[in-house]
This record gives C-alpha cells, sequence and structure tokens, in this order.
C-alpha cells in the first residue's frame, strides 16, 4: 500500500471528529471520499497531508510514518494536495503559479521570478504541466481572470507540478458547470497517467463524479468508516445510501 491510515482519531475539545477512521490506498487506485456535512471529510484531508496531527493514530507513506509533518515535507516524500494557489496568488499568470510549484519541488524557492524565466528546469517543467492541463495557451493569462474551469485546473495542475506519487484532491470540480466537470476529470486522470502519477484520492460532492471515476469508495458518517467498497458496491447497500447519499443522487455513473 502507499499510503495507509490506522486509528485516526482528532479531537476538539470534547468533540471527536474522527473516531478510529482506518483506511489504504494502494497503486493504481482512484479512491473517493463522500459524507454529508459534518461527517469528518476536512479533518481526514488536513490529517492525511499532515496539516493537523491527529490525536490517536498514524498516518504512513510507503511505510514511513508522516503523521502530522506538513504538507511542505510530505510533498518532497511524495505526495501533494490541490493547494489552490490562484486564490492565494491571485496576480500570477498561469505561468508564474505552476513554476511556483516547480520551484518549491526543485528546492529552488530563494530564487525570483525574474531569474526563474531563465531557468530552463522550472521553465520546461511549468510548461509541460500547463499543456497536459490545456492551459498552454493560457499561460500569460493572470490567474484571476482564469474562467472558473480553468481556474481548478490550475488548482489540480499545481499539486501535479510537484510530480507527486499519491495526490489528494479537495472538491475539484466544485463551481463548475457540469460540462466543465467531465472536462476536468478526464483531463486530470490522462495527466495522472502521463506524469506515472500511482494512486488519486478525491473528495467530492458530485455523486455522478464519484461513481464515475472511482476504484473504491470511502463513505464517512459522524466521524467513522461507514462502508469502504466498490461503487457498485455502495450502490447495493441501502443503508450506506440512506445515510451518506441519497436516493434522488445514488445513480450510476460512466467509466474512465
Amino acid at each position: 500500500m502507499i499510503l495507509r491510515a490506522e486509528g485516526l482519531r482528532k479531537f476538539y475539545g470534547e468533540f471527536c471528529a474522527l473516531d478510529g477512521v482506518s483506511l489504504a490506498v494502494g497503486a493504481g487506485e482512484f479512491v473517493s471520499i463522500i459524507g454529508p456535512n459534518g461527517a469528518g471529510k476536512s479533518t481526514l484531508i488536513n490529517v492525511l497531508t499532515g496539516v493537523l496531527r491527529p490525536s490517536a493514530g498514524t498516518v504512513r507513506l510507503n511505510d514511513r510514518d508522516i503523521t502530522g509533518i506538513g504538507p511542505v515535507r510530505l510533498a518532497r516524500l511524495g505526495m501533494a494536495r490541490s493547494f489552490q494557489l490562484v486564490q492565494i496568488f491571485p496576480d500570477l499568470t498561469v505561468m508564474e503559479t505552476l513554476q511556483a510549484a516547480v520551484v518549491s519541488r526543485l528546492g529552488r524557492g530563494t530564487r525570483l521570478f525574474a531569474s526563474l524565466a531563465r531557468d530552463r528546469a522550472v521553465e520546461d517543467g511549468a510548461l509541460e504541466v500547463a499543456e497536459l492541463f490545456r492551459l498552454a495557451d493560457k499561460r500569460h493569462t493572470l490567474s484571476r481572470q482564469l474562467p472558473q474551469g480553468d481556474k481548478k485546473l490550475l488548482d489540480v495542475a499545481s499539486a501535479f507540478a510537484l510530480r507527486p506519487e499519491i495526490i489528494l484532491l479537495d472538491e475539484p470540480t466544485s463551481g463548475v458547470s457540469t460540462a466543465d466537470k467531465t472536462v476536468i476529470m478526464e483531463i486530470l486522470v490522462s495527466a495522472g497517467r502521463r506524469i506515472g502519477l500511482k494512486a488519486i484520492i478525491q473528495v467530492e460532492h458530485d455523486m455522478d463524479i464519484v461513481f464515475g471515476y472511482s476504484d473504491r469508495i470511502i463513505a464517512l458518517h459522524q466521524g467513522r468508516v461507514l462502508a469502504d467498497a466498490t461503487p457498485a458496491e455502495i450502490q447495493a447497500d441501502a443503508h450506506v445510501v440512506d445515510t451518506v447519499i441519497g436516493r434522488k443522487t445514488a445513480r450510476p455513473g460512466g467509466s474512465r
């Protein structure tokens, strides 16, 4: 297994946000985490990516304990999270946003953008990702001027530019049209194959996307794992559908 979490518990005061969550993600898997508001999804993401240290339990990446080490160190070890640089640096161009991620991967964080433009490794790395995500023709556009669908693509592309083994996507299709959602998913799955990404974890509310692209679905409810199964098994489980998904949204999706 690439990623394994065991017995994760997280308390905020007396409130238990995660109550004994365990999961494992292997090579080649696309895993979706679902659940209603308050199920513990955001807390789980933050614990898995080292932003939060759990009250109990461990997270291991390639058999190495990464519990609470933080997203920067974690990225260097091979796990990245879409970190929405568009929102953080809206006045950077597409190319500069991707360069920032490549700089982090190459350990050249003290360089100024003026000199980075002359750094061939940084330039080539950023352009390659821009092309993979169909953003090359917009590479000189300010991030804040992009359509919403392209902003989401840039968020994801920034994480891909770190060249991780495993990537965690937090609502990669939120706020975009139905047509754009499919385009975004097709692009990121294709890009993942091209760069040799070993696994994808996503948190997603759109059940068409969840059922259409997931190999496995982990359903959370009240801080616990209610189910960890294939899309077909999830759809066949009346208790999970009623508790986490809802009958109207439990529709079969396409395949990737």
